[in-house]
């Protein structure tokens, strides 16, 4: 009997990466980087930087936030798992809840999935309260995304109310930079 062959399936996923100690900008970078270098992802598009105040715990710098979309073969814990690789790596740790971090990395959607699991919860159960999410993420996500209108008009609505500390601080470019390819 043969060996059954299973084709490799492809699902889009976004995610939110954060950085507010240390060399912020180039610890975004050294994110995207690392996952532009991990197997089975292909990072497809790349917001720009903001700016953003701290939410929750206040006592802290200012972040930079971006989001990015990958195609990626990766199972959703699988590329969870790999985000807490590139937060390790990067020196992440977590000690105050909402507080100072070299580097945040959030699965924020995958492909069409919902899910509740203990380790994973999609999609991001916080997201549409955060415009420091929805700002970056409105930047990349597919016109054809189930939540893409929804995303845009919360994202513009707390833009327009001024209240969120939110300002764009750099348009990257950096899939030119880092050339274009996945792995």
């Amino acid at each position: 009997m043969g060996v059954l062959s299973v084709p490799n399936t492809m699902s889009q996923a976004y995610i939110a990466i954060g950085s507010n100690l240390g060399d912020r900008e180039g610890l975004l970078r050294q994110a995207v980087e690392r996952l532009r270098r991990q197997p089975d992802v292909h990072i497809l598009r790349v917001s720009g930087v903001y700016e953003t105040d701290p939410v929750g715990y206040t006592d802290q710098p200012a972040f930079l936030n971006m989001a990015i979309a990958v195609e990626t073969a990766l199972t959703p814990i699988e590329l969870l798992h790999a985000l807490f690789e590139v937060e390790q790596h990067l020196g992440r740790v977590r000690d105050i809840r909402w507080g100072p971090r070299t580097i945040d990395l959030d699965l924020l959607l995958y492909g069409d999935v919902t899910m509740d699991d203990e380790e994973l919860t999609l999609p991001h159960p916080r997201m549409m309260e955060r415009a420091f999410v929805l700002v970056p993420l409105r930047d990349v996500i597919d016109s054809s995304h189930p939540l893409q209108d929804m995303v845009s008009a919360t994202a513009a609505a707390a833009l327009q109310d001024g209240k969120e500390g939110i300002t764009l601080w750099k348009i990257t470019n950096w899939l030119s930079e880092f050339g274009h390819s996945g792995s």
